[in-house]
């Protein structure tokens, strides 16, 4: 894994051609809407009944983000904007 974040220009002239067999769905959320606290949350993990580790969640868009890429997207919003995040 690999994380970019790069500044593309208009989303609507790029062609994306994402492996289907690793990518189900290509979608975007702005900057604004993962900087409201409406939109974020955390998930905790158990294992064997007791409690395991706690992940980053981001609501509210087309799909939920969790996992590495929310892992990866709350470790950027902490350097692109500390003082909102």
């Amino acid at each position: 894994v690999v994380p970019v974040v790069a500044n593309l220009g208009p989303l609507e002239d790029l062609t994306l051609s994402p492996n289907p067999e690793e990518v189900a769905e290509v979608f975007t959320l702005p900057l604004a809407h993962l900087l409201r606290e409406e939109n974020q949350g955390y998930t905790h993990f158990r294992t064997g009944g007791r409690y395991g580790y706690t992940l980053p969640v981001f609501l509210n868009g087309p799909h939920r983000v969790w996992g590495l890429t929310a892992i990866i997207t709350e470790l950027t919003l902490e350097l692109l904007a500390p003082d909102r995040y």
